[in-house]
């Protein structure tokens, strides 16, 4: 018995681009009290400026 290796290439991206709701969402449900990650920014922090960082993030993570 063969095994192949078998590559599908489409046109299409795998990942979807997050609407401005995802982002929301994500957002609201960050913890305020937790100690930042890599990037160190603090949770808190990014739920103040929710609506600058929305619209940074959706640019950040669009495929165009």
């Amino acid at each position: 018995m063969v095994l192949r290796h078998i590559e599908i290439h489409t046109q299409e991206p795998l990942l979807f681009e997050p609407s401005v709701f995802e982002v929301e969402m994500a957002i609201e449900n960050l913890k305020r009290h937790k100690s930042p990650g890599i990037e160190q920014i603090p949770p808190k922090l990014i739920q103040t400026g929710v609506e600058q960082f929305i619209l940074r993030a959706i640019k950040l993570f669009s495929l165009d």
